[in-house]
């Protein structure tokens, strides 16, 4: 995404449409649109005529984007767990490894950020009927895996609000609920982290369309993405105004639900209710 945003920046300066940017390098206006959204993998040989279309002569900047083309194309750590999940997730997870700000809302369960191992292997065992276990176990430990970067040093900040609903669906036995709310307390005390709920009590709200993220990069070059997940599939959105409804919805969830404090003490009260 990075390296098509460059692209896409020094053929606009260029004035050079995408047709003819196409042309350039024996391909469609398609699939220079698919480039410049990081949609499709990079040659090395394109990325050189099209910054030579582009009147990049200067070598230090030529190879620094050739570098960036070679590790676009080089597989994520979490290439070795595509065959335990859905085609569109590998995508969501080398967006969320690379963000710097992730916003969620979430009703069905609790964020996989935020998943204890117990609960994890819970949502997988049943989002995942039939499977083996050996084919779960893998599942969950992508799931983990992927909790590292945000405990890391110099991770993301990650701001969530979850719906109350998540709360109190069990997955799992009553151990299992109460190590996943005990686990919510305390990750909830990270400076990097931002956890609301939002309580039934409050009634209707502006998370009615379901759960949703929004992925924030710390390339200014990069738009915001929004990322939807449906049975059989996946949208990822990054067109301005339909991330500004989301952003929009967002902030109102988060001005209704109670601050992280006050949410806090709800997970203590659920705590004690489980």
């Amino acid at each position: 995404m990075l390296l098509g945003s460059q692209l896409r920046r020094l053929r606009e300066a260029r004035g050079i449409t995408r047709e003819a940017a196409g042309y350039s390098i024996r391909a469609s206006e398609s699939k220079i649109s698919r480039m410049e959204l990081g949609r499709v993998s990079f040659k090395t040989r394109d990325v050189e005529d099209l910054l030579t279309l582009y009147g990049i002569t200067d070598e230090a900047e030529r190879a620094s984007l050739l570098s960036l083309a070679k590790e676009a194309n080089v597989a994520g750590w979490w290439h070795s767990y595509s065959d335990v999940l859905p085609s569109w997730f590998p995508t969501y997870v080398g967006l969320e490894g690379a963000a710097a700000l992730i916003r969620a809302y979430e009703v069905q369960f609790v964020h996989g950020l935020l998943q204890t191992e117990a609960y994890a292997r819970a949502v997988v065992r049943r989002g995942m009927k039939g499977a083996s276990q050996a084919d779960i176990e893998k599942r969950v430990a992508l799931r983990l895996e992927r909790q590292k970067y945000l405990v890391s040093e110099g991770g993301p900040e990650f701001h969530i609000v979850l719906d109350e609903a998540a709360l109190r669906r069990p997955y799992g036995d009553r151990a299992v609920m109460r190590g996943q709310l005990q686990h919510l307390i305390e990750v909830s005390e990270r400076p990097n982290v931002r956890l609301q709920i939002m309580p039934f009590g409050f009634g209707g709200h502006s998370g009615e369309s379901g759960a949703f993220t929004i992925l924030s990069f710390p390339e200014s070059d990069l738009s915001d993405v929004v990322y939807l997940e449906q049975l059989t599939s996946a949208l990822y959105l990054d067109k301005h105004e339909d991330v500004a409804q989301y952003e929009k919805a967002l902030k109102e969830l988060q001005q209704d639900s109670p601050g992280p404090h006050e949410s806090r003490d709800l997970l203590r009260g659920l705590l004690q209710l489980s």
